[in-house]
């Protein structure tokens, strides 16, 4: 199992969920993506990271620790997209599961996201001159998005915010512009990956769950929607987590029954 955090977040705030889903059985992976956790900046003079830089280290990863093993993978909030992303890509995946997905080359997307309606109205139509060494000046996501609302507890709402190797941490602008252009690696209506399962939380007061059953209902294939009740953005609530722990217990045994059926 693969877990793969979104913006403003990173390996260690997924930590505690590597812990409950390895109590089932899986051999969890996670991963820094460029800018956030322990990652290095690039050096001066090189381009900025971009979304793209995101889609590829996946992409490269999952084939490096391809092995017998069934493969699921595992996004959390922007997560959710690239963890569909890196199944379409590389065909290795057994199934995706994810707690949101975004698509925001879709319109009425990037708006519903932002913080304020005049980002949406001027920030955003900017971005895309944000090229070269425009591109290079780094703000947090905390500045453009409503991300005090990644969590229903403000405890942790504040955790998030003000960790230096998360939500606290500045990006490049050039990111921000490549991801909201780049939209999913394979349109969705042409997927042929795995199954995906959204588990989205009930009372997401970011991404409202409607943003991703848009992107959800374009899939091809087979594909399934829980809703985690009394759930934030940051899933950690009851009973909604425990519904994810039994939701994600259920794919992995499904996994398993096919593997022995295939063997």
């Amino acid at each position: 199992m693969l877990l793969v955090h979104g913006a403003g977040g990173n390996a260690a705030a997924m930590w505690p969920y590597a812990a409950h889903l390895s109590r089932l059985g899986a051999r969890v992976t996670v991963v820094d993506l460029p800018g956030y956790g322990r990652t290095i900046r690039v050096r001066r003079g090189r381009r900025s990271v971009s979304y793209g830089d995101w889609q590829q280290l996946l992409v490269d990863l999952v084939g490096r620790e391809h092995d017998e093993r069934p493969l699921v993978l595992v996004g959390a909030s922007m997560g959710g997209a690239l963890a569909v992303d890196t199944a379409a890509v590389t065909g290795l995946a057994d199934r995706v599961i994810a707690t949101c997905l975004l698509d925001p080359t879709r319109p009425g997307i990037a708006a519903a996201i932002v913080r304020a309606p005049w980002i949406a109205r001027l920030g955003l139509p900017l971005l895309q001159f944000a090229r070269g060494a425009v591109a290079k000046p780094r703000i947090p996501v905390r500045v453009l998005t409503p991300m005090s609302a990644i969590s229903n507890d403000p405890g942790l709402s504040h955790a998030v915010l003000t960790d230096p190797c998360g939500g606290g941490g500045p990006m490049p602008v050039g990111w921000y512009r490549s991801f909201l252009e780049a939209g999913p690696a394979i349109p969705p209506e042409q997927y042929q990956g795995p199954p995906v399962v959204l588990l989205h939380p009930a009372e997401d007061r970011w991404t409202m769950p409607e943003l991703s059953l848009d992107y959800l209902g374009r899939l091809r294939g087979k594909t399934r929607v829980v809703m985690l009740p009394g759930c934030g953005h940051f899933p950690l609530e009851e009973p909604g987590f425990q519904v994810l722990l039994d939701e994600v217990s259920d794919e992995i045994e499904q996994l398993l029954d096919d593997q022995r059926r295939g063997s």
